[in-house]
């Protein structure tokens, strides 16, 4: 009986473990630009490489987050570009490679693809959002807690930037805005 009870202790435990390891659904470049094709949604794309500590640091604080996840997860499309990769990425008719992207140096520096030179990142990581027809709306450079991407997150999800005119407004929203996520 102890041993039944325990066992049922123990598999709970890892059910909760498990709920709270939800992920973000990840996907490439083209198949979010495909996807919006059928569900219009913005995209919000992590620009990273594998040799970064802040990229790193993003990923396991902030993109692990549960607050974050559900809510990137219901209003975006996710992408993860390894700013330094190979991927070959189709944006708005036009192919982007990696042409000197060497394999022995696929875990550290290498060259920078082209789809980030068009994009202009010039540090890492770099959060790129895309607007639902697929054109950059604005882009974040650097490391970001749960909360401090919640306020990015929402007011792009929310369409509020589109009512903000002055600086004076966008301040007056920034400061009134409380972050909900833990």
């Amino acid at each position: 009986m102890k041993k039944t009870i325990l066992f049922l202790f123990i598999s709970l435990l890892s059910l909760g473990s498990f709920a709270q390891h939800a992920e973000i659904n990840w996907m490439t470049v083209d198949e979010a630009l495909e996807a919006q094709k059928k569900e219009p949604k913005k995209i919000m794309m992590d620009a990273y490489t594998v040799w970064c500590g802040p990229c790193k640091m993003l990923d396991k604080n902030t993109f692990q987050n549960p607050d974050v996840v559900a809510y990137v997860n219901k209003n975006f499309y996710a992408v993860k570009f390894n700013a330094q990769g190979k991927e070959e990425v189709n944006y708005k008719g036009t192919k982007f490679t990696n042409p000197g992207y060497q394999e022995s140096r696929k875990n550290s520096r290498n060259s920078s693809h082209e789809f980030s030179r068009a994009l202009k990142i010039s540090a890492y990581p770099t959060i790129i959002f895309f607007n639902e027809e697929g054109s950059v709306l604005m882009n974040e450079r650097g490391y970001k807690s749960p909360q401090q991407l919640e306020f990015i997150l929402k007011f792009l999800a929310t369409d509020k930037y589109k009512e903000i005119k002055s600086k004076e407004e966008f301040m007056k929203y920034r400061e009134s805005f409380v972050p909900a996520f833990k």
